[in-house]
């Protein structure tokens, strides 16, 4: 069975395991690899490790570094910063398993942190361990192993808060049987979060104060943010088993030009003031425009990646206010896309979209 998309230890354990065998750094208790060679295999060597993460190198060093000590790792950015790809990639790395993992929604209860039950055996037998159900987080403390908490912001409060005795005295309280789970060494916590969605609930001062915080900028510069963008694709595309079109460098500058410049309300030259819509444009909404366009090509194109390709991808991906969001992109298409040098083509295919 071929999966659609393995976990970072299936995909990269060729890349783990070379990393291991040199490896000959402190590695801290429980850890698979050195806090160095944790960062060389989000960073990459420019040989056979690659990157899986472009960015400053002294953030990554000081998120490991965290995960070091007591404290738990907060990674905040806005969304399609690569978060969830760094925290699972980390956990990867040190643990050996990323898939200890609470995805954080409005509906998410405190069970889903601490512990549940299956009810027929606690009907049957009354509570014990055969009827206890471990959380990931229990099971992480119990292993000593890295959990891993998405959109953490999205959880009610009173569930955030249950991870408070879990991060400050490394236990977890079973009332039921009048005992505790004790973390082993080598636990610890990592948590994303954003603050620019709607409906976010903030952490409580307690809960921050458990947390080192690490925020995840947006790519730099738009030659950082096309190469992140097509590493990711090139990989997309062989998992997906998309048949082979050939590399279009100038489109997926394109589709990043497009959304650096909305995101920043300016275009690249600094000449034009733009207004900027609704949405983030990520990086990680760049490379889904670009994906996208690759298979439409393929399937219902002449296998070259063009225009009217990604054209489509770009608008919906712009316009997510009906009515504020359309006037801005039309206002971009008709003052910047229009006249601009060999995007002619473009022009068509996103004022037809």
């Amino acid at each position: 069975m071929t999966v659609l998309r393995p976990h970072a230890e299936d995909q990269y354990a060729d890349e783990l395991a070379a990393l291991a065998a040199v490896d000959d750094r402190p590695r801290p208790p429980g850890w698979r690899l050195s806090p160095h060679a944790v960062v060389t295999y989000l960073l990459g060597d420019g040989a056979k490790i690659t990157p899986k993460y472009v960015g400053p190198r002294r953030l990554l060093e000081v998120a490991v570094s965290t995960l070091v000590t007591d404290r738990a790792l907060l990674l905040l950015g806005v969304p399609g910063t690569a978060k969830t790809w760094v925290s699972e990639h980390l956990a990867a790395a040190i643990s050996g398993d990323s898939k200890l993992l609470v995805q954080g929604t409005a509906g998410t209860a405190e069970e889903a942190i601490r512990y549940g039950w299956n009810y027929a055996r606690l009907l049957a037998d009354g509570p014990s361990d055969a009827a206890l159900v471990p959380s990931p987080v229990m099971r992480a403390m119990r292993t000593g192993a890295i959990a891993r908490i998405e959109e953490l912001t999205r959880m009610p409060s009173d569930v955030q808060d249950a991870l408070i005795t879990v991060l400050s005295e490394k236990v977890l309280p079973v009332p039921e049987l009048n005992t505790e789970v004790a973390a082993e060494r080598g636990f610890n916590l990592i948590a994303t979060a954003n603050d620019r969605d709607r409906g976010v609930n903030d952490l409580s001062s307690a809960l921050r104060r458990r947390f080192n915080t690490v925020v995840l900028p947006l790519p730099a510069s738009a030659d950082d943010e096309v190469d992140i963008v097509a590493r990711r694709v090139a990989q997309l595309g062989r998992s997906l088993d998309l048949p082979e079109v050939p590399a279009a460098m100038e489109e997926i500058r394109r589709v990043v030009t497009v959304f650096r410049e909305l995101r920043a309300g300016l275009t690249e030259d600094g000449r034009t003031k733009l207004k900027s819509p609704t949405g983030t444009l990520s990086t990680a909404e760049a490379i889904s425009v670009i994906t996208n366009g690759m298979a439409l090509s393929a399937h219902f194109g002449d296998g070259r990646l063009r225009p009217g390709d990604v054209a489509a991808g770009i608008v919906g991906a712009v316009i997510r206010d009906p009515v504020s969001d359309d006037v801005v992109w039309r206002e971009y298409l008709e003052t910047v896309v229009r006249e601009r040098d060999g995007w002619r083509d473009f022009y068509r295919a996103a004022r037809d979209a």
